[in-house]
């Protein structure tokens, strides 16, 4: 049996009759990372949390900040000159960990980063969409109100690999 590792987690391919014991705790492993995802957002689905530090008011501030730390030019467009509120597309992206913005195998490969990151998902996944914001900066810096909410809500084909990179390079990247 061949062993592939990605991140944290490892894929075996094939299976002989005397080595398939990992088939029976599949399931259970697989649940397992699931909580451990979900669970660091859960407050972010409390409406009595929403204005707190752990709601999700608080993390898409932190978005912003993030934005406005590595890219001051592009949060000023953003948030200042066009007047696109985080909440109009960070929300979403947010809440639903971007399976909305990506295809499903993308999707687990965001998620493996995010469970296997020593800093956690919730870093995780704001540097990774701070990644987003920056790998579209120049067409959102040419856009208006509109095109730009149109395009954060309607996210383009990426390079994931490329956007996790992106997003990697944030935690050690200085501040501009």
């Amino acid at each position: 049996m061949m062993v592939v590792y990605w991140g944290s987690m490892h894929i075996p391919f094939g299976c002989h009759s005397w080595d398939c014991s990992h088939k029976a705790f599949a399931e259970a492993d697989t649940f397992f990372c699931f909580v451990e995802l979900l669970s660091g957002f859960r407050d972010h689905f409390c409406q009595q949390l929403d204005n707190s530090v752990v709601g999700i008011r608080s993390t898409i501030s932190k978005l912003s900040m993030l934005l406005k730390q590595h890219d001051e030019e592009l949060w000023r467009h953003l948030e200042v000159t066009t007047k696109v509120n985080p909440q109009f597309y960070a929300f979403r992206w947010i809440t639903l960990l971007l399976t909305q913005e990506f295809n499903f195998a993308d999707s687990l490969l965001i998620w493996d980063t995010l469970l296997s990151d020593p800093e956690g998902p919730q870093e995780t996944l704001l540097r990774v969409c701070c990644a987003m914001l920056i790998l579209t900066r120049r067409r959102l810096l040419a856009g208006d109100f509109t095109s730009n909410l149109k395009l954060l809500q309607h996210y383009p084909p990426t390079n994931i690999s490329h956007m996790l990179y992106v997003a990697n390079k944030l935690r050690s990247q200085p501040a501009r």
